[in-house]
């Protein structure tokens, strides 16, 4: 199985590139694991909030194949413990699924083309944290997961 993180815009904070890029060569040792960031709209002055959520998810789709399974980070989503999580992406890599999608959308969410298309819905938190914060979190949690089906002393209970 493949982890593709898709994200509307760039991580415009150093700092958070950085984190975020530890994780991600941690990761190579566990998963084929992809960041794709989707530029941002031009010109989102002159579009209303759902003519925005729609450009974006018309962009997320088109960055999808036939057999992706699409799960979209949302505050409406299940929340899991990190053990949980770690049992998720087990079951789906025995699922034998070829990519696993995981989606944070921009800063109204996602269109309803985008909610019907996908398999799952993930939320990190009952707060709210800034979509450049969600990106180190989940690429994080990711790595955690592993290391837990691995057994490896990264995660303490």
């Amino acid at each position: 199985m493949k982890i593709k993180l898709l994200a509307i815009g760039k991580t415009d904070d150093k700092n958070l590139h950085q984190l975020i890029e530890v994780y991600q060569k941690r990761l190579q040792h566990y998963i084929k694991f992809e960041l794709e960031l989707i530029s941002d709209i031009k010109n989102v002055k002159n579009l209303s909030e759902v003519q925005q959520k729609e450009k974006e998810g018309e962009l997320i789709l088109s960055k999808l194949q036939n057999t992706d399974q699409l799960v979209l980070l949302d505050d409406k989503g299940k929340q899991f413990t990190s053990i949980e999580f770690s049992q998720y992406l087990q079951k789906k890599m025995n699922a034998g699924i070829k990519q696993l999608v995981l989606v944070i959308g921009g800063p109204y969410g996602f269109s309803d083309a985008v909610y019907k298309k996908a398999q799952g819905k993930l939320s990190l938190s009952k707060m709210t944290f800034s979509h450049q914060m969600i990106r180190l979190f989940i690429v994080e949690q990711i790595y955690r997961g592993f290391t837990i089906l691995k057994n490896e002393p990264y995660h303490h209970e």
